[in-house]
């Protein structure tokens, strides 16, 4: 099996882990960031909303679009991740640097590779995240959309490509930025265990992954989190002034929450957020790192 197939299937564990630990938390983030403000008085008043009026099964609602697409975008990360180090140590390694096999990489290579990572993971998480959002939002009563095909088809067929990229331009800005530093911490991290303990990859603990994850995973949304709550209202808004567009742009959108509802209005569901963050995220590189020890023996 060559190393990009592993790291491929070794991310799409990691992501498949990620959505069944992080999606209850998600919907709650994700209404409360896209709902007026003061509609919900804090995290527990939401996911008491949610619970009572539309069921438990609401908390996983959009969960197939996330389950599919979601372990899709962790595999590419994780398969651009991988690449770019190897680009990396390779480069190293031919400059006589890195150690052995040139793959103690510097911080701003193992930024950039991360970078390259929320980049690539892009192309894919941008549609696969508005289609979960709309989903996540609609009436309970009156859905607009059946389920994630029917709003594939729907988006589609009213507005194109275009539609279903809705609120890309603050997806690369977000994915970018937020996958450099995730990277940068749970990288440096493994590097000081292996470098203190004098151990192998493979020979860390099943503990530190997770710990490293919830490490990282915080890192992240300390980076991403105000322009995570601009993606949400774009592409929660409306596709054209008939159908409620209240944002004309990402810059439109920003000033707009600034000058009507805060600085407050930009860490709204920040609660929900770190509560999933170590739970999700340490479940994402646990489930990466057990599967390219399991793949590895293949």
């Amino acid at each position: 099996m060559s190393k990009t197939v592993k790291d491929l299937t070794a991310g799409t564990a990691g992501g498949i882990a990620q959505v069944l630990v992080g999606q209850p938390f998600d919907i709650v983030k994700v209404r409360m960031q896209t709902a007026p403000k003061g509609t919900y008085s804090g995290m527990v008043h939401c996911a008491g909303g949610i619970l009572r009026n539309e069921g438990p099964l609401a908390f996983y609602k959009g969960t197939l679009t996330p389950l599919l697409g979601i372990g899709v975008c962790v595999s590419i990360q994780f398969g651009a991740l991988e690449y770019a180090k190897r680009l990396f140590a390779n480069q190293n390694l031919s400059l006589g640097l890195g150690g052995e096999g040139g793959k103690n990489l510097t911080g701003s290579q193992l930024f950039s590779a991360g970078v390259f990572a929320g980049l690539a993971n892009s192309v894919v998480s941008g549609p696969v995240e508005h289609i979960r959002i709309r989903l996540q939002t609609q009436s309970n009563t009156k859905p607009l959309y059946a389920g994630p095909w029917d709003a594939i088809r729907k988006i589609y067929t009213g507005h194109g490509v275009a539609g279903l990229y809705k609120g890309q331009v603050a997806t690369l800005i977000r994915e970018a930025s937020g996958y450099g530093i995730y990277f940068l911490v749970y990288e440096k991290l493994v590097q000081r265990e292996m470098a203190t303990k004098g151990i192998r990859r493979d020979q860390i603990s099943a503990v530190n992954p997770i710990l490293y994850g919830a490490a990282a995973g915080y890192a992240l949304w300390a980076v991403i989190y105000p322009i995570d709550m601009i993606k949400s209202r774009m592409q929660t808004d409306g596709f054209s002034a008939a159908t409620g567009q209240k944002y004309k742009s990402t810059l439109d959108c920003v000033r707009t929450v600034w000058r009507t509802e805060g600085i407050g209005a930009f860490t709204r569901g920040l609660g929900p957020t770190l509560i999933r963050s170590p739970f999700a995220n340490g479940a994402t590189f646990l489930g990466f790192e057990m599967a390219m020890r399991v793949l590895d023996r293949l």
